[in-house]
């Protein structure tokens, strides 16, 4: 297993994670996720370990936070092996202060947190959205106070915008603040707007990717082909309502070029899929989800090679997109040679 700094922090975190939504199975999204008991979760944590996977990522509003509850059982008497990372500011609750990234439930679902974890402290603390209702100064001294209280070690963001992280480092630089060292977000062969903005912003700011969902929610496993409709049992027939869009004619030609490589490789197209992301700028590490033994197995197997320039390339243009502006000056080359695009 490969292990990156987690941004610009000291902290070391393996290059693939484990991402735990599959835990618990309540809800109509997380159903269709998976419905991993204590015992199942247990064995793929097992198995995570001895492939040397450290990084294990849920969220309170997962499976109504039966999703920590059972992560915290599964590694329950070897935490310290455990880089354990948690979001919240999500409805968590009915009442009016259930949700957000208010002091008042920072506080409360921090502590929340931690019991259905059954830990004193979480490694890496992610905001899950950005709270447009809260002043940024409220949001950034609360979460330094969690990391001096020792409840906290590091904190990161997660599906924010490019003005809304840059804001926020910029309040905890002015204060002295514990800056964000993450930002979990969605990037993937069929998704790559992250690499617009939020890319170049990490590079700057020292942020590192926390990638979700790398299979853009299930499109890239290789069960999905031109001409075809959506195979039975796929969890896209109950979920793709929720799922980030794609055009169908890129989500083609991205799966015809992940199968011409796994031709000539004798790679899996998830394989290839994820190598593709755990190369790019930023990334410190890519989550990856499994419902049984067998596609976490496969999964791992993205890890101890790399493909090739030429692989690279190709996998490039089949899943390159014309950036909105201002961004695309930096791709057609017209603003190329004092600012790069981060690729």
């Amino acid at each position: 297993m490969d292990y990156r700094t987690l941004g610009r922090s000291g902290f070391k975190v393996s290059a693939l994670g484990f991402g735990a939504g599959t835990f618990g199975g309540k809800g109509p999204l997380f159903s269709a996720w998976g419905n991993t008991d204590t015992d199942q979760a247990r064995r793929l944590v097992d198995l995570s370990l001895e492939a040397g996977v450290n990084f294990f990522d849920t969220a309170d509003v997962y499976s109504d936070g039966a999703s920590e509850s059972i992560l915290g059982a599964a590694i329950k008497g070897r935490r310290d092996e455990v880089v354990l990372s948690t979001k919240l500011t999500l409805r968590a609750g009915d009442g009016p202060n259930d949700v957000g990234a208010s002091r008042h439930h920072l506080l409360r679902a921090t502590d929340k947190a931690l019991k259905r974890l059954d830990t004193d402290y979480i490694d890496l603390l992610q905001l899950h959205h950005f709270d447009a209702m809260t002043p940024v100064e409220e949001v950034m001294s609360t979460l330094d106070d969690l990391v001096r209280a020792g409840k906290v070690r590091y904190i990161g963001a997660s599906n924010f915008s490019g003005w809304q992280l840059m804001k926020s480092q910029a309040v905890a630089d002015r204060y002295g603040y514990s800056r964000f060292v993450a930002n979990q977000t969605y990037y993937s062969l069929i998704g790559r707007d992250y690499e617009w903005e939020l890319m170049p912003l990490g590079q700057d700011q020292g942020v590192g990717a926390v990638v979700w969902s790398p299979l853009g929610w299930g499109r890239l496993t290789g069960k999905i082909r031109r001409g075809q409709p959506l195979p039975e049992g796929s969890r896209l027939h109950d979920t793709e309502g929720f799922a980030p869009p794609v055009d169908p004619e890129r989500l083609y030609r991205v799966v015809d070029a992940l199968d011409e490589i796994a031709a000539e490789t004798g790679k899996s197209v998830p394989q290839i899929a994820l190598n593709w992301l755990l190369q790019r700028p930023t990334v410190s590490t890519v989550l990856i989800g499994a419902r049984n033994e067998e596609q976490l197995r496969q999964n791992l197997g993205a890890i101890g090679w790399n493909l090739d320039a030429a692989q690279i390339a190709k996998l490039d243009a089949a899943s390159a997109v014309t950036p909105p502006y201002p961004y695309y000056p930096y791709w057609n080359g017209q603003f190329a040679e004092r600012n790069p695009a981060p690729v």
